[in-house]
């Protein structure tokens, strides 16, 4: 049987460079160069918090972030920005989460997809991960054919080949 596995991963040495190339264009903005706050990257939680005094401040901070993640190849729906902002003090922060993994939420999109193109072939969550299996290697290529079209709103990698 021939499988392979879906998974969506950030290469945490990349994601650390957007976030440093992110941090420097912060210094050099003259808009933002009185800043108070910043970017700050947490790999243990992999998240990333932005701060400043306003929300148009951080809206340009998230602008700046999601185009240096762009420039080094990260796509950009791996960033979810859908956590409101929270007043602490006299900052504004914004905790961004880095989607790593495929949830069961985004794991049945992903089987869903599959289903509903009657390719021949199965599919089943494995813990943070989606395994396909097929008799030939072309429903495999045919299910990844499938999932690029599709919009899942999640980056997919496809891994580990096996035949």
């Amino acid at each position: 049987m021939a499988s392979f596995d879906i998974v969506s991963k950030v290469d945490p040495q990349t994601l650390e460079n957007a976030v440093n190339t992110a941090q420097k264009e912060l210094q050099t903005r003259y808009d933002l160069r009185d800043t108070k706050g910043g970017i700050e990257l947490n790999k243990k939680e992999n998240t990333i918090l932005l701060s400043s005094e306003n929300s148009m401040r951080v809206k340009a901070l998230e602008d700046i972030l999601l185009g240096r993640v762009v420039k080094q190849g990260i796509d950009g729906t791996s960033l979810d920005f859908s956590a409101d902002e929270q007043p602490s003090g006299n900052l504004i922060k914004k905790t961004i989460k880095v989607r790593a993994g495929v949830d069961k939420e985004f794991g049945r999109k992903i089987i869903k997809a599959i289903k509903d193109a009657k390719v021949k072939v199965e599919a089943q969550m494995q813990d943070d991960q989606v395994r396909v299996t097929a008799k030939k290697i072309d429903d495999l290529q045919a299910a990844i054919a499938v999932l690029r079209r599709s919009d899942i709103g999640l980056p997919l990698q496809f891994v580990n080949m096996k035949s």
